[in-house]
C-alpha cells in the first residue's frame, strides 16, 4: 500500500503522511502534482491519501475511494437516545457498563451503537482483519464529528485492534469480555454505494466452529453472530436465532445455559 499526501495543504500533513506510512510498514510517495490515478498505475498498488481532517483509501482496481462514515449507526443512535429499540442491543443485551468484544469491525457501525449503548463506563473494542479498513476507521472514530455529543463521545471511546479475530481470541483470558460478536455479512453489505472500494480488502473468511469455540471461551454471557436471512451457519455453529428481519437474523450462544 502507498500512503500520500492530500493535493491541499500538502506541506501540513507531511509529517502525519510520512509517519502514518511508517506504522502501516508502507511506501511513503510524496505527491507533487501527480493525481492519485496516476500514483496507483505507476506503482501498481492502493493508496491511502491523508489529508487535513479526512483519510480516503483508493483501491487500485479502480472503484470508488473510501473514508470513514458512520453511516447506518447515526439513525440508530438517534433511535436509542429518543428511548427506541435497536435489534442488535436486545439481541446482546448490552446495557450500561458491559462490554462487547466485536470480532469484525468492518465500518464500526455496530461497535458505535454497542459503545452508546454500554456508556461511559463499558467498553467496546473493535478487531479488524484489513489494515487500511482498521486504520480508516480507527482514525474517523477519533475526529468524526456527528453534531451529537453522545455519538462523538461513544465513537471516541472504541478501541480497533488490527489483527486476525481468531489470532486475538486464543491470546485473551477467559470471561474477559461479557459478549463477543460476529457479522460475517460484511461481504454482502459491501455491495452498497460508497463502500465498493473495500471489497479487495474485506475478509470473506467463513466464522469456523474453532473460532466460536474461543470466543465463548472469552465471553462471560453470550455470542452473538449477525447473518442473512437464509444462512445455514446458526445451526451449522449451535446459535439460537432469536432476533428476524427482512433480509438478516440474528443469533445468540448463551454461556452455561
Amino acid at each position: 500500500m502507498i500512503v500520500t499526501t492530500a493535493g491541499k495543504n500538502a506541506e501540513r500533513i507531511y509529517e502525519k503522511a510520512k509517519e502514518t506510512a511508517h506504522i502501516l510498514n508502507s511506501s511513503f510517495v510524496e505527491r507533487g502534482r501527480h493525481s492519485i490515478s496516476s500514483i496507483i498505475e505507476k506503482y501498481n498498488d492502493n493508496v491511502l491519501m491523508i489529508g487535513v481532517d479526512k483519510i480516503s483509501y483508493h483501491p487500485k482496481d479502480g472503484s470508488s475511494p473510501f473514508f470513514f462514515h458512520p453511516n447506518s449507526s447515526m439513525f440508530r443512535v438517534k433511535q436509542l437516545l429518543r428511548g427506541d429499540k435497536d435489534p442488535f442491543i436486545e439481541a446482546a443485551k448490552i446495557t450500561a457498563g458491559m462490554s462487547l468484544l466485536d470480532c469484525t469491525l468492518g465500518l464500526g457501525s455496530d461497535s458505535i451503537v454497542a459503545s452508546l449503548a454500554a456508556g461511559a463506563n463499558g467498553k467496546v473494542t473493535g478487531i479488524e482483519s484489513s489494515k487500511a479498513i482498521s486504520f480508516v476507521v480507527q482514525s474517523g472514530l477519533k475526529v468524526w464529528d456527528s453534531s451529537l455529543k453522545d455519538m462523538n463521545d461513544a465513537m471516541r471511546r472504541i478501541q480497533v485492534i488490527h489483527s486476525d479475530h481468531y489470532e486475538f481470541l486464543k491470546k485473551e483470558a477467559d470471561n474477559c469480555f461479557d459478549v463477543a460478536y460476529f457479522d460475517p455479512m460484511f461481504e454482502s453489505s459491501i455491495q452498497s454505494p460508497g463502500i465498493q472500494g473495500l471489497k479487495g480488502s474485506a475478509d470473506y473468511r467463513v466464522i469456523t466452529p474453532e473460532v466460536i469455540e474461543e470466543a465463548l471461551r472469552v465471553a462471560s454471557q453470550r455470542v452473538v453472530m449477525k447473518d442473512s436471512r437464509n444462512s445455514s451457519k446458526f445451526e451449522e455453529l449451535g446459535f439460537k436465532v432469536i432476533q428476524r428481519n427482512a433480509s438478516f437474523i440474528y443469533g445468540v450462544i448463551e454461556k452455561n445455559k
